[in-house]
C-alpha cells in the first residue's frame, strides 16, 4: 500500500507542470479576455483539481491530490 501511495505522489508531482500550463492558458473569461486576480486564481485551482487524476485514468485523493493540486497552482 506504501508503494502504492508513493507511485501516485511521484506521478502526480511529475505531471504537475504540464497541467498548469494548460490551466494557465485556459484562464479566459467568456469574451475571450485573460481572467485576473480572485477569478484567475479560483479557476486555475478548480481546474487543477478536476486534472488530479492518476495514470489509470481514477481521481487521486488524500494527500497525493493535495501535493498535485498545490504543485499545480503553483506552476499556474
Amino acid at each position: 500500500m506504501h508503494r502504492l501511495a508513493t507511485g501516485l505522489l511521484l506521478s502526480a508531482i511529475l505531471a504537475g507542470p504540464a497541467y498548469s500550463q494548460s490551466c494557465t492558458t485556459q484562464a479566459m473569461s467568456n469574451d475571450g479576455k485573460q481572467l485576473a486576480g480572485a477569478a484567475k486564481t479560483s479557476f486555475i485551482k478548480k481546474c487543477c483539481e478536476d486534472a488530479a487524476v492518476s495514470k489509470d485514468g481514477k481521481p487521486l485523493s488524500g494527500a497525493a491530490k493535495a501535493s498535485y493540486v498545490k504543485k499545480c497552482v503553483a506552476g499556474g
